[in-house]
């Protein structure tokens, strides 16, 4: 059944069914910040993240934990298409198009931000930040599009239990607003490209987007400099933003990644054969960083408890299905489509979700894997069993899943009839399908 949900476009009509029978079991966040949960069943390989909103670090449940997955029959979704009153007819959007001259003006800003006065340092830092290689910007994008995706007011219930339309974002978003959000943008930005500069002294990388990386062109050295010079401008830029609790998620995502790395790097053999264990480093390493830079674009909205966990569930989602396809490219894309060398997990002895699930099917892959790949041959045989397995369509599925969860998110925001809003909000559950179609 996951296949059926993955061929469906994640905004159509079909597709809001499915999201309302599935959302229909989450159990709602009360107005006074409880805790919450996703409903989740037994079954293998949904990862269940739980929040509470007096804290910014998510815990994974046991493995055999995961998010309802609820579908129904065929014959029910047919018939329930077939009833449609009318057909939800969307315009084309593409997500980069609709924040371009944002993007634009925050390339420009970021350049301007991490200039040194020592010119090598400078040079260093503003190495892909430069017209040509700034990558996808993908994490500003959904970033912005949050931000308008949010634009709405606010309600808040009274001791009488009435709920009220108090002072909030309302119909256009403030100057000011927008430019603390679009720092955000800033600030989430610097902190991944140095999470990159960081990762390639680690891996001993010599590629990145295309390009010779800056440990390979400059050096270890100038590279991890580089890298602790742009987390220095992003805690400058984020405590300019005067807010206790947007600096505390964001100071929590370093610890992450930091938390993250060290887990790849430390790991025993049942960790590394693990998929609970890889899935709490995949979160640590790359969804938190999107899912706490969503939720803050909402606290600096002043939305609710309930959006603000809403956004950190799209982006929570969005960067697990974001690794796991990644995690499948490394096996199925080329070293140009991807701008970095292929196989290069496997060849580092990373084992990622493809692998996990092949060994599920052959057991023996766990003595190849515990032989490590530093010979040629044990890369090939164990390449061998990953051809013969379903691992990657399965990693495809799960990837599909979480795109789903995501898309769910966003479908359970506050209603609104404003265009605009609703238009970042496709926009934002389209970026989850190219999420998981992408092949670079």
């Amino acid at each position: 059944m996951p296949q059926l949900c993955a061929a469906i476009p994640l905004y159509s009509p079909a597709r809001q069914t499915i999201r309302k029978m599935s959302l229909s079991r989450i159990s709602r966040i009360t107005r006074n910040g409880s805790r919450w949960f996703l409903s989740h069943q037994p079954s293998s390989y949904g990862f269940l993240l739980s929040n509470n909103s007096r804290s910014s670090t998510p815990k994974v449940f046991s493995c055999r934990e995961t998010y309802s997955w609820t579908v129904p029959s065929l014959h029910v979704f047919k018939h329930q298409i077939h009833h449609q009153s009318s057909s939800l007819v969307e315009e084309q959007l593409d997500p980069f198009s609709l924040v371009a001259d944002e993007l634009s003006v925050l390339a420009n800003r970021l350049r301007s931000m991490v200039i040194a006065e020592v010119p090598k340092l400078a040079s260093a830092a503003e190495y892909f930040f430069k017209m040509g290689v700034e990558g996808k910007r993908f994490r500003p994008t959904v970033l912005l599009l949050m931000a308008t995706a949010l634009n709405m007011r606010i309600l808040e219930t009274t001791t009488s239990g009435v709920e009220t339309i108090t002072s909030g974002v309302g119909d256009a978003l403030t100057t000011e607003l927008r430019k603390r959000q679009q720092s955000i943008a800033e600030i989430t930005e610097m902190i991944h490209v140095a999470s990159l500069l960081h990762d390639d002294v680690l891996d001993d990388a010599d590629t990145r987007r295309g390009i010779g990386s800056l440990n390979f062109v400059m050096g270890n050295k100038v590279a991890v400099l580089a890298g602790d010079f742009l987390l220095s401008r992003a805690c400058v830029a984020l405590a300019s933003l005067k807010n206790t609790e947007v600096v505390t998620l964001l100071a929590t995502v370093v610890e992450h990644l930091v938390t993250g790395e060290t887990m790849q790097m430390t790991s025993t053999s049942e960790q590394r054969c693990s998929m609970e264990y890889y899935m709490q480093k995949t979160y640590y390493k790359t969804a938190s960083l999107i899912s706490n830079s969503c939720k803050a674009i909402a606290l600096l909205a002043g939305q609710t408890t309930e959006v603000a966990m809403l956004a950190f569930e799209y982006g929570k989602n969005l960067g697990l299905a974001y690794q796991l396809i990644d995690d499948v490219l490394d096996f199925t894309g080329t070293s140009a489509s991807l701008g970095k060398g292929s196989l290069s997990d496997i060849r580092h002895g990373i084992i990622t979700a493809p692998l996990l699930f092949a060994m599920e099917e052959f057991p023996q892959l766990r003595s190849v894997i515990d032989w490590g790949f530093d010979k040629p041959e044990n890369i090939d045989v164990a390449l061998e069993y990953l051809g013969k397995s379903h691992g990657i369509q399965r990693t495809r599925e799960l990837a599909a899943k979480h795109a789903s969860l995501a898309a769910a998110a966003i479908d359970s925001l506050p209603e609104t009839d404003d265009e605009e809003v609703r238009k970042s909000r496709r926009a934002l559950v389209d970026l989850a399908q190219r999420v998981i179609t992408r092949n670079k």
